[in-house]
């Protein structure tokens, strides 16, 4: 069984740049344990850009 957690990384300004380095949450993430699985981005503004997006991992359940 696998136990999945979501994180959600905001995007700003026109060219839609992350307010977070999405590497560095990636590898902080694999320190404990979670894989990557996809990046998703569920959300998009007015322009059809999307507003944020999200890293979701997963992990074995111990």
């Amino acid at each position: 069984m696998y136990e999945y957690k979501f994180e959600k990384v905001e995007l700003k300004g026109f060219f839609t740049k992350p307010q977070e380095d999405h590497h560095e949450i990636i590898r902080e993430h694999a320190k404990d344990g979670w894989r990557l699985v996809q990046i998703f981005a569920p959300s998009t503004s007015s322009y059809g850009m999307a507003s944020y997006f999200e890293l979701i991992f997963e992990r074995e359940v111990q």
